[in-house]
């Protein structure tokens, strides 16, 4: 009966973390130094294996960036992506940006559009305005500091006032 009641553990923590607010990512030095030297290094889990072997094949065009890497780092790098991507359809885009899962649109539908436009926040993918503890894996809505210190709690009830919907404001997404 033990082994059930750790196993419940188990899984109900791993669904958790699976579900935005703790991603548990072993330390890659070659991927917080290459992908962290412009942004954010990413969860492997916001997208799916196939999304990183296409966003890894295109760094030559990297959301109009060029963002090409050593053969050699590009494998182990994309190894380390794919072995922890995430799964399924939510975590899945088409145009490969993490703002455009169906994970992100439901986490963050609640986000004002005059919040996504804040010259602090400046785009969709700069994580670390709002989740002050992402570089440390932690994207707890008890980790987010709105500009101007509003808390997330604060956030209810905005939707009506504008929230974030997929296309919506693409002038500010420059993931």
């Amino acid at each position: 009966m033990k082994w059930l009641t750790a196993f419940a553990l188990i899984l109900g923590s791993t669904m958790a973390q699976a579900d935005g607010d703790k991603f548990s990512v072993p330390n890659h030095p070659k991927w917080k130094e290459e992908c962290g030297s412009c942004h954010i290094a990413y969860p492997p889990q916001l997208l799916t294996g196939d999304n990183w072997q296409r966003l890894m094949g295109g760094l030559d065009r990297h959301f109009d960036a060029n963002a090409m890497l050593d053969p050699k780092d590009n494998k182990e790098i994309l190894d380390f992506l794919q072995r922890y991507a995430g799964t399924g359809g939510r975590n899945s885009s088409s145009s490969l940006r993490i703002t455009d899962t169906p994970w992100f649109s439901r986490k963050h539908r609640e986000v004002s559009i005059n919040t996504w436009s804040d010259p602090a926040v400046k785009s969709r993918s700069n994580c670390t305005a709002c989740h002050v503890n992402a570089e440390r894996g932690d994207w707890s809505e008890r980790g987010i500091k709105m500009p101007g210190g509003q808390r997330a709690e604060e956030l209810e009830g905005q939707s009506e006032r504008g929230s974030y919907r997929r296309g919506e404001n693409r002038e500010h997404d420059r993931d």
